[in-house]
């Protein structure tokens, strides 16, 4: 969809025709569509560019959403726009764990309720211009943005152990490279990982008639999930003592679920209560799927090469595995200067720690004006950026902060 003057959305034009806007959001998945759904709301004029739950679509035929049924809702828990809301709305039946699939058309039905002008073109470059900002489109076209909101999500922060790219691309590979599981049928394989990507994929191959499928976890121990199973065990207890985001344990998921309380804490105390809130972990209901696949603990990869028609992989423990393929479930790291549309006038403003931006109110960048959500805020608002429930929080901080912005401060002001 191309921006025309006679759209609602259209602030001017400049020279040669092409329309400014106040906002520009980048990114349809559940953190895109939160936040510009909120500035809207708020009344301020936003624009959202992106393939809607693109990310999304890649992920494994058959996976379920690990979080509970409210906390897989997006935009915000309760409300129109909720997974009630939905199911309300549709007529759907849905339960935990919520189906990939339903996910997938509960985010597509967001989008053309709340943003039925979604411009799905890609954005290919972004640069500073004129005080604000210039958003190149796949096709060639450029817009003017006064402020940027960046939701791209973690596509490009894929996490891969050094010393395996000598492979071929067949015989190695990252969880996130493949759609249909079901490629590996017939075949052993070796996945690397401890979290719920690595078992539920050795699952769905299993299920899927993959010849030998075993599970490598670097831990001495793997962590079991029963937070679903607690919850309704401590009746109405259960919703006091967890927060509905659905992240961190007991005793720390009503401070995650507080981005600005959290954000006070020392560092050093921030850190070991988000690890502890996102440490590689499985759900109950993949556990009860594994079956009879082999599970080994305390060992990881120490080299893989070629042996004829197969892979011979050696482990830590000094075991070895001659298996047809090589899987990690090792999950993502971010670093915001692995989005390839980055211009190097925003990169050089950014500050950035540990990969991460460095956001202020608003979760505003060091470049005024820019705004990132999702994962990327994670360093500075905490763990529940990194989940659908965090979508709640950065939608309502930053349209809030935005909407202010026009008149109570300017652009950039960052939180001590």
């Amino acid at each position: 969809m191309a921006l025309s003057s006679g759209s609602p959305l259209a602030l001017s034009s400049h020279a040669g025709g092409v329309p400014d806007v106040e906002v520009a959001v980048i990114g349809a998945g559940p953190h895109g569509l939160s936040a510009a759904t909120h500035l809207r709301r708020a009344g301020v004029q936003a624009h959202a560019f992106g393939d809607p739950m693109s990310f999304w679509r890649t992920m494994p035929e058959g996976m379920k959403l690990r979080s509970n049924f409210s906390a897989t809702s997006m935009v915000e828990t309760t409300g129109p726009l909720s997974l009630t809301g939905y199911a309300e709305a549709t007529g759907r039946l849905l339960e935990h764990p919520v189906e990939l699939e339903d996910f997938i058309e509960y985010g597509s039905w967001v989008q053309r309720t709340a943003l039925a002008d979604l411009d799905e073109r890609a954005v290919r470059a972004l640069e500073r211009a004129d005080g604000g900002f210039a958003v190149e489109l796949d096709d060639g076209e450029r817009v003017r943005a006064r402020r940027v909101v960046i939701a791209c999500g973690i596509a490009p922060f894929e996490r891969m152990p050094a010393g395996f790219d000598h492979l071929p691309a067949e015989r190695v590979s990252h969880t996130a490279h493949h759609r249909d599981l079901g490629v590996f049928a017939g075949q052993r394989v070796l996945v690397i990982g401890g979290g719920q990507s690595a078992f539920e994929s050795a699952a769905l191959m299993h299920e899927r008639g993959a010849a030998q499928v075993e599970v490598a976890v670097r831990r001495r121990g793997v962590v079991w999930l029963r937070g679903h199973g607690v919850k309704k065990a401590l009746g109405r207890l259960g919703p006091i003592v967890y927060a509905p985001t659905d992240v961190g344990p007991l005793w720390y998921s009503r401070l995650v679920e507080r981005p600005r309380l959290f954000g006070k804490l020392p560092r050093a105390a921030q850190s070991r209560i988000a690890a502890r809130s996102i440490r590689p972990a499985c759900s109950h209901f993949v556990k009860v799927r594994l079956g009879e696949i082999a599970i080994s603990t305390g060992v990881g990869v120490v080299d893989a090469q070629l042996a004829g028609d197969a892979l011979r992989v050696s482990l830590s423990d000094g075991s070895v595995r001659e298996v047809d393929h090589l899987l990690f479930g090792t999950g993502y790291q971010v670093d915001v200067r692995r989005y390839a549309f980055l211009g190097e006038s925003v990169l050089a403003g950014v500050r950035v720690a540990n990969g991460y931006p460095v956001l202020g109110r608003g979760l505003e960048t060091s470049v005024p004006g820019l705004h990132m959500v999702g994962a990327p805020a994670a360093w500075s608002f905490g763990p529940i950026m990194r989940f659908v429930s965090g979508s709640w929080y950065a939608g309502r901080a930053v349209a809030r902060e935005i909407a202010a912005s026009r008149s109570a401060r300017p652009a950039g002001d960052l939180r001590s």
